[in-house]
């Protein structure tokens, strides 16, 4: 019996946007800008909910943790897409591929639960608002801040392992501006058909269950809010959960169309860009904008830098 002759595969290249290779310099200046536009638009509401007195609820806790989710979630993934445009630096090992792709999944799967954290949040507070203080205590919110980022590094182990052990012999161009399950399955020279089960079912979970459930949280809080009899009372209640249901979304709707089915795409890289870095930029500005507490909040830090340079 006559043996096949296997070469290892011991790097992977990233394509990225190689196809749009003419507009490169404008591709770098968009993708520069974008990431610059995200850290510090994370940072302003991490450093006011920080600052002001006013934002020292757990609404505002949970938003400066997302806001940090988001930091870490852009930096796994635009620099190394900026250094593959700028210097033609698209080689990736074997290795750091499939880490800065557990790290990647791991946190939008910690995204997805942390959403239903934050809307658990809002029902509790407009449902149940004479338990609320009791309930939400800081200890209960740090453990609920944390539940999310140990389900998602947990949970997306099991296709990330399954997927490492496929074998991988050749190509070896992935499809993508990151490292991700289903351009890397695509590779393999042996049956991804158990990678992309897994890959479908966590999916599903991540995606399809934590969605459900948080429209499950916001039809029973417009059916409280629509018992209130003030109009301004309703107005409050609606405006504090208004900016999630957006994020949430933009969020979903991108990142369920990659990956719940089994098979990728050419267009999912830009797909991906949509939730991996532009709705993360756009998040603070969603919450600012939208949010009148916020409004007031950067007003007064505004004022006050100016009191301070005046002086």
């Amino acid at each position: 019996m006559l043996e096949t002759n296997k070469t290892t595969v011991k790097y992977f290249i990233l394509l990225a946007f190689a196809d749009l290779n003419q507009f490169q310099n404008i591709l770098v200046f968009v993708f520069l800008l974008t990431y610059i536009t995200c850290i510090m638009g994370n940072v302003a509401i991490i450093v006011l909910v920080r600052v002001d007195p006013s934002l020292h609820t757990v609404m505002y806790f949970f938003i400066s943790v997302f806001a940090i989710l988001e930091i870490v979630l852009v930096t796994v993934s635009v620099p190394k897409l900026l250094a593959n445009l700028i210097s033609a630096n698209n080689v990736i090992s074997f290795t750091d591929c499939f880490t800065q792709m557990y790290i990647f999944l791991s946190l939008g799967a910690t995204e997805c639960y942390l959403l239903v954290v934050m809307v658990f949040d809002r029902h509790l507070a407009i449902n149940n608002p004479l338990h609320y203080q009791a309930i939400m205590t800081p200890t209960f919110c740090i453990k609920l801040a944390l539940l999310p980022w140990i389900i998602g590094f947990a949970i997306i182990f099991v296709p990330v392992i399954i997927t490492v052990h496929l074998d991988f012999c050749g190509p070896n161009e992935i499809d993508h501006f990151i490292c991700d399950l289903a351009p890397l399955q695509n590779l393999a020279c042996s049956d991804p058909f158990i990678s992309n089960i897994s890959t479908s079912a966590v999916a599903l979970l991540n995606g399809a269950l934590t969605f459900i459930t948080i429209i499950g949280f916001y039809i029973r809080i417009i059916m409280m809010v629509s018992k209130i009899k003030s109009e301004k009372g309703k107005q409050k209640a609606f405006s504090t959960c208004t900016s999630h249901l957006i994020i949430a979304t933009l969020f979903y709707g991108t990142g369920t169309i990659v990956y719940v089915k089994p098979k990728g795409s050419h267009y999912d890289k830009y797909i991906a860009f949509m939730y991996t870095a532009f709705t993360p930029m756009i998040n603070p500005f969603i919450y600012t904008f939208r949010n009148r507490d916020v409004k007031k909040a950067l007003k007064n830090s505004i004022n006050h830098l100016i009191n301070i340079v005046s002086m």
